[in-house]
């Protein structure tokens, strides 16, 4: 069957509008989930699924599929998607363009009048970036890892109601059956990298075939308030002091283990006044590699040495996970299938891991799972200044689309 092009001045033309809603001064997007601006986008992104001949269902988690319908009906769904959500301070391509990619998949295969045997579906996961809550919370609950009474349990003190009333707010709390995983053959993520690899090596695809496991830790350390002034330093408790030591360990743990990241991004200092020694300090550290067993080892390592630090400076140390993500392999057939509509595209590409968290990351657990990337300038994301260019996101669109069509088709075997 010859290869589909997508249309790039559509794509991009979608890419821009969406991109309006919660736009900031210097082009980014603030869209976080449960907002009047995440709706309109929700409500754009149906409209447009509406008028390109699509079925929509929203979930009760809020979740929401298009199905381009197949000749089977009934035949297992090929799956795409990502999610609508940015962060505060986030871009215009992150999440949103594997949403409306899949979208300009279905109307490219529209254009060419090509009819596949099973269903194409592109889903909306809701609260991927996990601004409010915890994140990837819909490919969570859909695939079981998260019941979903737990997620609407949950509260957040940024905020003054839950995640049942803000999907009401929003218009959408569905009443759509959660799709049966049995139903599904499998899911491709098409994304922005996040990162640099692909553009310093003036590559365009990337096909992911692995994820980067993580250990993401909450940390409270609790010292003694005292005047910054008569204190003497030797007999100091100081909790920010012990959180210093304690991030320069995470980056050194990094660098001794390559390719890991480490990162703590988010502290919170008590009684955070600049004439007191702090006495308690929350944050977070993360720890990120591909191979299991050298993670497994940096999580031991960072436990053992935040405890030799914190009882060296005489502090308390509260240490628990708030995530872990195995490191995993993606479908290699499903890969290689993504590997054979690069090659088509004549473009340099990689195989490579994630480095970032994805609903992939989730899905892949359960089912045949792979994901394609494009470059983003200076590898910057989660950030106002993320961006793609316009050439790179339809190459990755047709690389998407080509995947789907022979998905549906019935010529990638899953192992």
């Amino acid at each position: 069957m010859t290869n589909i092009e997508t249309n790039q001045d559509r794509l991009w033309s979608t890419l821009m509008d969406l991109g309006q809603l919660g736009e900031t001064e210097i082009g980014g997007c603030n869209r976080v989930e449960f907002t009047a601006l995440n709706k309109q986008a929700r409500d754009l992104f149906c409209s447009w699924a509406k008028d390109a001949g699509c079925e929509i269902f929203v979930d009760g988690f809020g979740n929401i599929r298009i199905r381009r319908q197949g000749k089977n009906p009934d035949a297992p769904v090929v799956m795409c998607g990502s999610h609508l959500d940015t962060q505060p301070t986030g871009g215009k391509f992150d999440g949103i363009y594997g949403v409306l990619g899949g979208l300009e998949a279905i109307r490219s295969l529209n254009d060419a009048g090509v009819e596949t045997d099973a269903p194409i579906e592109v889903v909306v996961w809701t609260n991927e970036e996990g601004y409010m809550f915890q994140p990837m919370m819909g490919s969570a609950v859909w695939t079981g890892m998260l019941p979903l009474e737990d997620a609407f349990a949950m509260r957040d003190e940024k905020i003054d109601f839950g995640i049942c009333e803000g999907l009401d707010r929003m218009g959408y709390l569905g009443d759509a059956p959660f799709m049966d995983r049995a139903k599904v053959a499998c899911y491709i993520e098409l994304h922005i990298e996040q990162g640099p690899v692909l553009g310093n090596a003036g590559e365009i695809i990337g096909v992911v075939d692995a994820t980067q496991g993580q250990h993401w830790y909450d940390l409270e350390l609790t010292g003694v308030e005292a005047h910054a002034g008569p204190t003497p330093m030797p007999v100091r408790k100081d909790a920010m002091m012990g959180m210093s030591r304690i991030a320069l360990e995470v980056k050194r743990i990094a660098e001794d283990n390559m390719p890991a990241c480490g990162t703590c991004g988010f502290a919170e200092v008590f009684p955070n006044s600049r004439n007191t020694i702090p006495g308690r300090v929350k944050f977070s550290a993360d720890l990120r590699h591909p191979n299991p067993k050298k993670l497994a080892a940096m999580d031991m390592e960072f436990r053992e040495v935040a405890k030799s630090i914190t009882d060296e400076m005489g502090l308390k140390l509260s240490l628990s996970e708030f995530t872990f993500i195995k490191p995993l392999p993606f479908n290699q057939p499903l890969a290689d299938g993504i590997e054979k509509a690069a090659l088509a595209t004549q473009k340099p590409y990689r195989r490579m891991f994630t480095g970032a968290g994805h609903d992939a990351c989730n899905i892949a657990r359960f089912l045949p799972t792979a994901m394609i990337f494009i470059p983003c300038r200076d590898g910057i994301s989660h950030n106002e200044l993320e961006w793609a260019e316009a050439d790179h996101c339809k190459i990755g669109a047709d690389v998407l689309v080509n995947t789907l069509m022979a998905a549906a088709n019935g010529q990638i075997t899953y192992e």
